[in-house]
């Protein structure tokens, strides 16, 4: 399942960089124009990339593939395979309220689904190798990043340049996939 789930990543970050088209003029101000582009374009490989590597976290915790752990998986790379399609109407549209706010839903999508994942692979009560601080901790930072998502969503609508900053912010509390073990190696390395 791994195996397959990394093949998905590779090809939407394929996806991705196959959207960029270079300017029609050959001038360093004409590139400057791109940068709705550009800036979607790193914020969507920087998601991806934290969901990947996050989601390699949590299947390392997976104690069996079962159904529900496949299915969990599916809808979480359905969801992941939108961002290529709403990173692209961003670009087209220089950054509209519309294709923002649909991107934030997408992220909440995504969030949503990543939780079910969690539950099948980390969050079961049988559930040994995870510990119940950690449990809490990945709960409690999916309920936040999904506010976050869906308030952006909201803002977006009047405020799609802000919204973007909003998901960026947020993205910034997926950068360690296992907050337990980030914060055991800094209180090992202040002592």
């Amino acid at each position: 399942m791994a195996l397959f789930s990394d093949a998905v990543f590779a090809v939407l970050i394929t996806i991705l960089v196959l959207e960029l088209k270079p300017p029609a003029v050959d001038t360093f101000g004409a590139l400057l124009t791109l940068w709705p582009t550009a800036l979607s374009y790193a914020v969507s490989y920087l998601f991806i990339a934290i969901v990947w590597m996050n989601h390699h976290h949590l299947l390392s915790y997976a104690q069996a593939t079962t159904p529900r752990l496949v299915w969990s998986n599916f809808l979480h790379l359905f969801a992941v395979s939108l961002i290529p399609f709403s990173t692209e109407w961003i670009a087209d549209t220089q950054l509209a309220s519309a294709p923002v706010t649909l991107y934030a839903l997408i992220f909440v999508v995504v969030n949503v689904t990543c939780v079910a994942l969690c539950w099948e692979a980390v969050d079961q009560p049988s559930h040994e190798a995870a510990s119940a601080r950690l449990r809490r901790l990945l709960r409690m930072r999916s309920v936040v990043t999904i506010g976050v998502f869906g308030a952006s969503a909201v803002v977006a609508v009047w405020f799609p340049a802000t919204a973007m900053v909003l998901i960026c912010a947020c993205l910034v509390l997926y950068l360690r996939p296992d907050p337990v073990r980030a914060e055991g190696r800094q209180a090992v390395e202040r002592a």
